[in-house]
């Protein structure tokens, strides 16, 4: 299955070995690469998370930038978040910024705010890379090179000293970028074990960059992949979300099927990707990352789960149609019923998310209903938040079905008319 598909190429590469990389003295040793050989301009970086670096550095703690904002610098990509390591311990970060805020208790970390713009700051951490036990303990504080053998992949194990304007590369990632190769730091085995939302990060990392896997970490997918329900279900979640949003999404779901992990986390979803009118939900994710590539804003996350459901749900309307005619109150309750189909038992969708999803996707009955009618002249547009999203939901519809292009156009004409019309009235109000 997995071995035998073209999308997840093998490479000739082995993961990174730990014991192979140790110096004399057992420590793991760093390559060091210059601004001449990385190639990254200073001015590429986030100034504000140059402060918070220098901060850092002034009060006399080590600090580097870590992670996927050096990865994707060197990969000549924009980084959408700078994340910065240090020596300094969560209790000693506070006190050196004006809004700092720590975070969590399993895995403590600071917040810096810059306005809205926030830099996550974590404290280095060590581990012990032979135990192939779930990680439970995150607040063991180690050095840098300790801090990295945490890390998942080679590629998000390098750390950027703005000072130096040098690469520190403890475990080969700048080489295996260069190859654009995927490897786990240590044995993928263990390492899917400790953490299996690392399997999902791998398949989401080759979605985006095209990388090869290396031969080992395929196979320890195919054996660990059942480990994934011991993840917490908001982490994996969260993962899948982000993906969905970076314009890579029909890739990234691809793999997860071919990959069996929708088997495993949306059976509802994996079943119907099987039948003719699957295409669909790839299709509607196509439309997505065509979007999102261009710059376009996010959509909302109800919007992007809403294309797993929509179709789903009217398949089964469809065949309920058959039975009896059916208002929009009960479409509601079946849309209700259907999302949580889809996502669980796993998935545990928040709450206020799953409503607006309800309400979206009841509205795709309003626009377009079971028994065919005509847009009213004046249609009744509800005062909620939801009605854009809905149309954002439309919007995507009449990209999949050009048809309904018009449709889109006339309610997103009455929204719009409204929404001048409602602000006009606060206007009013606030000045009286």
């Amino acid at each position: 299955m997995i071995l035998k598909n073209k999308i997840l190429a093998k490479s000739k590469y082995k993961f990174f070995n730990l014991r192979e990389y140790t110096g004399k003295r057992g420590k793991l040793q760093p390559k060091i690469y210059t601004a001449s050989e990385h190639k990254i301009s200073k001015s590429q970086i986030d100034p504000d998370a140059l402060t918070v670096v220098e901060t850092l550095i002034r009060a006399g703690h080590k600090a580097y930038l870590v992670g996927g904002c050096v990865r994707d610098l060197l990969l000549g990509q924009t980084p959408k978040d700078f994340d910065v390591s240090t020596s300094a311990l969560p209790e000693e970060i506070k006190p050196l910024f004006r809004r700092c805020f720590l975070i969590g208790r399993r895995f403590r970390l600071a917040h810096v705010q810059f306005g809205r713009k926030i830099i996550e700051v974590s404290t280095f951490r060590k581990g012990d890379n032979e135990n192939e036990s779930l990680i439970l303990r995150d607040n063991d504080w180690g050095d840098e090179a300790e801090d990295v053998i945490r890390r998942d992949f080679t590629i998000n194990g390098l750390f950027y000293h703005p000072h130096e304007e040098t690469v520190i590369d403890y475990v080969n990632g700048f080489e295996d970028a260069k190859k654009r190769t995927l490897c786990c730091i240590g044995s993928p085995f263990v390492r899917f074990k400790q953490d299996p939302v690392r399997m999902i990060r791998l398949l989401k990392f080759r979605a985006r960059f095209g990388f090869a896997i290396d031969n080992e970490a395929i196979k320890a997918l195919v054996e660990c992949r059942k480990e994934i329900l011991k993840s917490s279900p908001p982490r994996v979640l969260e993962e899948f979300l982000r993906m969905l949003e970076l314009g890579t999404s029909e890739r990234f779901v691809k793999l997860l099927a071919e990959c069996g992990f929708l088997t495993i986390l949306v059976p509802g979803v994996s079943s119907f990707l099987e039948k003719p009118a699957g295409k669909e939900i790839y299709n509607f994710l196509k439309h997505v990352d065509a979007i999102h590539r261009r710059g376009e804003p996010t959509f909302a996350r109800s919007v992007l789960l809403s294309c797993f459901v929509f179709p789903i749900l009217r398949t089964h309307l469809q065949a309920l149609h058959r039975q009896k005619t059916m208002h929009l109150g009960e479409i509601q309750e079946e849309a209700r019923f259907i999302v949580d189909e889809t996502f669980g038992p796993f998935f545990q969708i928040p709450k206020k998310i799953a409503a607006v999803m309800v309400s979206l996707l009841t509205s795709q009955f309003r626009f377009t209903p079971l028994i065919e009618k005509k847009t009213p002249r004046n249609p009744k547009i509800p005062a909620s938040d939801e009605f854009a999203l809905a149309l954002d939901f439309l919007r995507l519809r009449a990209l999949e079905e050009p048809e309904l292009a018009k449709l889109y156009e006339e309610w997103n004409y009455f929204w719009r008319k409204k929404e001048k019309q409602r602000k006009v009235s606060s206007e009013r109000v606030r000045t009286q």
